[in-house]
């Protein structure tokens, strides 16, 4: 590092982006106190993006709390480690924006990709809102804590995003960690943890080796579901996870968190506002090794709001939920609801098949 701060000092003539070529294979550089060429926000270096060809950013150790919106196509952010460099924002769905009404989950994410060809390594990604102080009573009746307005999103990808690319990267907060909804996305040796629904979306991900942790959700007699697809039914691949190893909290029970359910997202339609009848899921666990925290039928429904204006409960069974080669105290017995696959059909989700023969550069 004392040899990169002897180079840029006798940099100033140089442009932004000269200065951090200085540092081979860098484009930007981000730091605090930062000095001539370099770039003192994350959200500065993006900007400087020319959105035509890669940029690479070096995003150096600190806590970089800022929101960032990936807008521009081929960036690139490289940290210097887990819990070294970090990017965080404690943004929840209550939360007030303009006019006082709440911003709403999608309001919330730490960074938003909307751009093609978007990568991160070797980074830290939170949403530390205070998940556990936000929960509240339902009711006097049922005295169990409800999360009102708490979700809130670490990464989203949404818009225009496609072939996304993670390796190395830590996504932490609690309900809806992760947005990925948009495009392609690869995950290699991630770790991954929230409680409810914290992985979700229309997209198209492999979690290719990644580590999925479940986090306690007080009191703890429930504490979620790892994903919650919504996959348009002409889609043929949603949330595929590949050799990941799904753990918990220490002090997450046995039996407490299912692997996901069937979201159907309300839309608007000329008839109504009611939950999208394209929404069937495809969510699929391949060669996964499950702790206990797992419950026995694996899945669970998701209710949705009904064209006539009352609610139903999309079940498992009628959407794209299945595993294959799942190993540890969290497998389970095949079932009508935890439908296990056939070595032949497993062969189907291959993350190239998956990724539509995309691989990362």
């Amino acid at each position: 590092m004392l040899k990169r701060r002897t180079v840029l000092a006798g940099l100033s003539c140089l442009s932004v982006v000269g200065a951090a070529r200085a540092l081979p294979g860098y484009d930007a550089i981000v730091r605090k106190g930062p000095g001539k060429g370099e770039f003192a926000s994350v959200a500065a270096a993006v900007a400087a993006a020319p959105g035509d060809k890669p940029f690479r950013i070096l995003v150096t150790a600190g806590e970089w709390r800022e929101r960032v919106v990936i807008d521009k196509a081929f960036v690139s952010l490289i940290g210097e480690g887990i819990g070294k460099t970090t990017i965080v924002f404690n943004a929840s769905a209550g939360d007030p924006g303009p006019g006082g009404k709440p911003i709403g989950t999608f309001g919330t994410p730490t960074v938003t990709v909307k751009a093609a060809d978007f990568s991160a390594k070797h980074m830290t990604i939170a949403n530390d809102f205070d998940y556990i102080g936000h929960l509240v009573k339902k009711s006097l009746k049922d005295d169990k804590p409800a999360p009102i307005g708490t979700q809130s999103v670490a990464l989203a990808i949404q818009d225009a995003a496609d072939r996304s690319f993670l390796e190395d990267v830590y996504l932490t907060a609690y309900h809806d960690t992760l947005f990925v909804n948009s495009g392609r996305s690869l995950f290699r040796a991630c770790k991954i943890d929230g409680c409810v629904d914290f992985i979700f979306g229309a997209g198209r991900a492999v979690f290719d080796t990644c580590e999925i942790v479940s986090r306690l959700r007080p009191p703890g007699d429930f504490n979620g579901y790892v994903a919650a697809s919504d996959t348009n039914v002409a889609q043929p691949y949603g949330l595929v996870f590949i050799a990941c190893r799904l753990t918990k909290e220490s002090t997450v029970a046995a039996h407490t968190v299912a692997l996901g359910r069937p979201w159907r997202r309300t839309g608007t339609f000329p008839d109504g506002h009611y939950g999208d009848p394209e929404a069937v899921g495809a969510a699929v666990y391949i060669n996964c090794w499950m702790d206990d925290h797992i419950v026995p039928e694996g899945w669970h429904p998701m209710s949705y709001g009904t064209k006539e204006g009352g609610r139903a409960e999309l079940q498992p069974e009628a959407v794209r939920f299945y595993e294959f080669g799942s190993t540890g105290p969290g497998a389970g017995a095949a079932s009508a609801r935890r439908r296990i696959l056939s070595a032949e059909q497993a062969k189907a989700f291959d993350a190239k098949l998956v990724l539509d023969g995309w691989t990362p550069r």
